[in-house]
Formats: C-alpha cells, sequence, structure tokens
C-alpha cells in the first residue's frame, strides 16, 4: 500500500494518491476509500483499477488536518494502509482507523 502527498503553491490543499496493490485485492472486487474526507460514505469514492493491477484514487484534501480512512474490499473487508502516518482507535468494532496528515 502507499500514500503519496504533492502540495499545492496556490492554494492551502495537497493533492493524495492513495493505491493498494492487486495482492490485496480478490479478482473483480470493488475497492472505495472511505473516511473523513467523504463522511465515511462506503460507495462514493471508488478506486480504479490500473494496467498493473493495483487500485488507486487521487483526492484533494485541506492541509493542515488530520484525516482517518480504511478501504474497502469487496462489501466487508476494511484493510488498514501499512504507510499511514498513524492509526487511530475506531469507535466501531475492534479495529484501528489509517491516519494521513497533510
Amino acid at each position: 500500500m502507499a500514500i503519496s502527498k504533492k502540495f499545492l503553491k496556490s492554494k492551502p490543499v495537497c493533492k493524495v494518491r492513495f493505491e493498494i496493490p492487486k495482492d490485496e485485492v480478490e479478482n473483480g472486487e470493488s475497492v472505495f476509500l472511505v473516511g473523513d474526507f467523504n463522511n465515511w460514505d462506503t460507495s462514493s469514492t471508488p478506486m480504479k483499477q490500473l494496467k498493473s493491477g493495483s487500485y488507486t484514487v487521487t483526492l484533494d484534501l485541506e492541509v493542515d488536518r488530520d484525516y482517518q480512512f480504511r478501504y474497502l474490499i469487496g462489501q466487508e473487508s476494511w484493510k488498514n494502509d501499512s504507510e499511514a502516518d498513524r492509526y487511530e482507535p475506531s469507535p466501531y468494532a475492534d479495529a484501528d482507523n489509517s491516519v494521513v496528515s497533510v
């Protein structure tokens, strides 16, 4: 898994690219990025499959903030990002959320 950040000089926004490798996803499963930035909506931020088989999406996020997120693979498999800036306990179930700081 990977997170890359590109800060814009012209406005207080950071382009954050999220990527999950193909070996984390079963064939044909959908992948969604779910988190604070989309009110934890499980269907509003689909990730696009690349020719390499990895899945990616880039979001413009407001700087000087932390965002909690997770990946939803298929209908019920939740994954954290191994390259997250840190982890925070989730208020749901017995899990942590990934955190990206921009």
